[in-house]
């Protein structure tokens, strides 16, 4: 198996057990608190691996631009995911981040001054949208306070949208650990906060060896091995071989809740799925089929 395949691999099963990750890693630790952990422990590993393979940092202007860039996407999206795990499944959370494309599309328009989108896109937007209104619905059946956690939800994909439309409009040719790293450490100080403001306690006794577990593989894979496999088939594959990700991963989010942690899979929330996924699918390659249609009628055409 190539390096690249394996990178593709890593970057599914991490972004798949990530949500359930959180949800398991908040379930005797404070949520910001988890999260907190999970970083130290990147930025920890992350600095070693820097020094040990004599990896340039750069601090200059254009590099922490680009370090801010991608911690607002760091600390805007865990935080929030970490505070939602505690109203919403581990699959609901994949589900909606499936979302980050479509969302990522809108603010490109405003941001980067990207062409608008086209019928197909909208039209698969309004899909995805419906099956997202499914899923909320019957989410509020299974947890109380459901649409805090939806909203928390909302706000960690935007963020994560934001950063990746910002990131691109930084030219910066760097190594992806020097970035992974520069990133944690404009972010680890902002989660440090979070913590002493929405928390501020460190109550170990009441830590459970599965919250512990989970939050040290977030960090050691969540957050460092995730965002570097992640870049490195960024570099290697097209956009729209990456962007698969984003369909396979919630499948395999519902199955390992339902499998792993005994959430409830209803006959409403596979429904939902099935439309966000198939909404998810038609906007990456609707126009593709339409226009690969109408190339082939009109060879057909002149064939006669």
């Amino acid at each position: 198996m190539s390096s690249i395949a394996v990178a593709y691999l890593a970057v599914v099963l991490i972004w798949s057990t990530t949500p359930l990750g959180i949800v398991w890693s908040s379930e005797s630790i404070n949520p910001t608190m988890a999260v907190l952990l999970r970083m130290l422990i990147a930025i920890t590993l992350g600095l070693l691996i820097i020094k040990s393979r004599h990896i340039a940092l750069p601090w200059h202007k254009q590099a922490l631009k680009l370090y801010s860039f991608s911690a607002l996407g760091i600390f805007g999206g865990m935080l929030f995911s970490y505070i939602a795990a505690t109203y919403l499944s581990s699959g609901v959370m994949s589900l909606i981040f499936g979302l980050s494309p479509v969302i990522s599309a809108l603010l490109a328009q405003k941001i980067a001054g990207e062409a608008k989108l086209s019928k197909v896109r909208l039209f698969s937007m309004l899909i995805s949208l419906t099956g997202l209104a499914v899923v909320c619905v019957n989410s509020f059946t299974v947890k109380e306070n459901s649409l805090y956690g939806l909203l928390f939800i909302l706000m960690a994909v935007f963020f994560f949208s934001l950063s990746g439309v910002l990131v691109k409009t930084v030219h910066l040719a760097i190594h992806p650990m020097a970035t992974t790293v520069g990133s944690l450490s404009v972010s680890v100080p902002l989660f440090f906060i979070s913590w002493l403001i929405l928390d501020g306690s460190l109550d170990v006794s009441q830590w459970q060896l599965r919250s512990i577990g989970a939050t040290i593989y977030l960090g050691i894979f969540g957050s460092l091995i995730g965002f570097y496999a992640y870049f490195y088939v960024l570099q290697k594959l097209t956009a729209s071989t990456v962007t698969l990700v984003t369909l396979i991963t919630p499948v395999i989010a519902l199955s390992l809740g339902a499998t792993l942690n005994n959430e409830t899979i209803s006959l409403n929330l596979i429904i939902g799925a099935f439309l966000v996924l198939f909404g998810l699918s038609l906007y990456h390659f609707g126009e593709k089929f339409l226009l690969r249609k109408k190339e082939l009628a009109l060879a057909k055409l002149k064939s006669n």
